[in-house]
């Protein structure tokens, strides 16, 4: 998406990485709308904008509740017309225990904002967005925690909740109409209220710099952190030799295949002709 002149509503956006994202898009030309719970860091976060030029006014809620999402919304249009584009970045870290330690309570708290406030987000907006037919964006604050397992220990329920914003998101943009732009960012170690040890970690304004050129271009996976191909590439090996061991090609495994099984099902619905199958090596 191309800022310039859009308005743009960042969850989580007066501190840490929806902060960084801010200043970065609205020295973009973007006009700016932060929401999060806590009036006083709205206000302030605002006030450290103006220096720099950006049009950012606050909305002050709780993703958690559907219906400060839906105010949220209709103060987006009363105040520009419209919302040109959602970032769903707020979320919460905090619950370090051991799965089988964890605190059902806690667990829950953090998947209600991790989880159910990005789903809130894209349901309100997304269906303001369909409805009008307009160029639109969302966008969902993930990790690197979604694409494989970057803290093994004490951090299971905040993993989880991030796997879940990858999956939402990859199936939105195959439902979304073309008019909707969708992108999940995926953030490795950066300096915000959430960070531990942040002399390690990459500088906000750095990681929004890496990030809003990938959202300009239309990228899905807006990424940030380099090692993570490692760790990745860990992960699908591990993957990748089960099935070689486990479960290894053969002649007409392709029968069992979803999505070739749905695009066959749509072809033969409107006469077409079906996909091609990988060959079997």
């Amino acid at each position: 998406m191309d800022f310039q002149g859009k308005s743009v509503v960042i969850t989580g956006g007066a501190t840490g990485i929806g902060f960084a994202l801010a200043k970065r898009i609205g020295t973009a030309g973007a006009r700016i709308i932060l929401f999060e719970p806590r009036e006083e860091r709205l206000a302030a976060a605002v006030e450290a904008l103006a220096p720099f030029g950006v049009n950012a006014c606050a909305f002050a809620g709780d993703v958690t509740d559907a219906a400060a999402v839906e105010a949220l919304a209709d103060f987006a249009w009363a105040t520009h017309g419209r919302a040109d584009a959602i970032i769903a970045n707020a979320g919460v870290g905090g619950v370090r225990t051991e799965i089988l330690d964890t605190d059902d309570a806690a667990a829950r708290a953090l998947i209600e904002v991790n989880f159910w406030g990005v789903w809130n987000c894209v349901r309100t907006f997304g269906r303001r967005f369909q409805g009008d037919g307009l160029p639109s964006a969302i966008y969902a604050t993930a990790s690197e925690n979604g694409l494989f397992n970057a803290v093994r220990r004490n951090g299971g329920i905040y993993v989880a909740s991030k796997h879940a914003v990858i999956g939402l998101m990859d199936t939105l943009r195959n439902e979304a109409p073309d008019t909707i732009e969708v992108g999940v960012i995926i953030p490795g170690w950066v300096k915000s209220d959430m960070t531990r040890h942040a002399d390690a970690a990459m500088d906000a304004d750095v990681f929004a710099n890496r990030i809003v050129p990938q959202m300009e271009a239309g990228q899905f996976y807006l990424v940030s952190h380099p090692y993570n191909v490692v760790r990745m590439e860990e992960r699908w090996a591990e993957a990748y030799a089960a099935f070689a061991k486990y479960a290894p090609r053969e002649p007409g495994d392709d029968a069992m295949d979803v999505a070739l099984f749905m695009e066959r099902m749509r072809a033969e619905r409107e006469g077409l002709t079906p996909p091609p199958a990988t060959p079997h090596p």
